[in-house]
């Protein structure tokens, strides 16, 4: 069963406003598919967040977004951290610590440092094609939403394009 997942950067951070950010998503993605079982059906990175279309080959969809979440956030937290020249690595760190100090596990609070995604991915059951349908038009327009572009397909780092014909970035899971 295919569902819709929204992972978005604490404190709605805009990350994804650096192409090295977005083209590591990508890479990523394009690992799950070939190597992890992942359908990807539709995406689209925006800068604090991505929403996707996937289904998990063997049915576990849970763990494939825990591990991946957390293989994402290790990475771009390394990338943007140890960087001397991301001019906003010292914002970012208090933005991703400031979000870690209110991080509940079990009602109580825990001390882990930093975070980089919201612990919530907004999980939705697409059991229908109309659904289905209905969230990849809501993916697709969400840059034209954002006023980025006039029409999804002209929007870089989405499957919109994939789906109007033209070459995307990376392959996707036609539905």
């Amino acid at each position: 069963m295919p569902y819709f997942l929204t992972f978005q950067v604490v404190g709605w951070a805009e990350v994804f406003s650096r192409k090295v950010y977005r083209d590591f998503i990508l890479e990523n993605l394009t690992y799950c598919r070939n190597e992890k079982g992942l359908y990807l059906y539709g995406y689209v990175i925006m800068s604090n967040l991505i929403h996707l279309v996937v289904q998990q080959k063997d049915g576990k969809l849970s763990d494939w977004v825990r591990d991946f979440k957390k293989f994402i956030s290790k990475k771009l937290l390394k990338l943007i951290l140890d960087n001397p020249e991301e001019s906003r690595r010292e914002w970012l760190q208090m933005i991703f610590e400031y979000h870690a100090k209110f991080t509940k596990r079990s009602g109580v609070p825990i001390a882990i440092g930093i975070q980089f995604w919201t612990h919530e991915n907004h999980a939705i059951e697409l059991y229908r094609p109309e659904i289905i349908e209905s969230r990849m038009k809501y993916i697709h327009d969400n840059p034209v939403r954002s006023g980025i572009v006039e029409k999804p397909e002209d929007y870089l780092y989405s499957s919109a394009r994939n789906y109007a014909g033209l070459k995307g970035l990376i392959d996707v899971d036609y539905w």
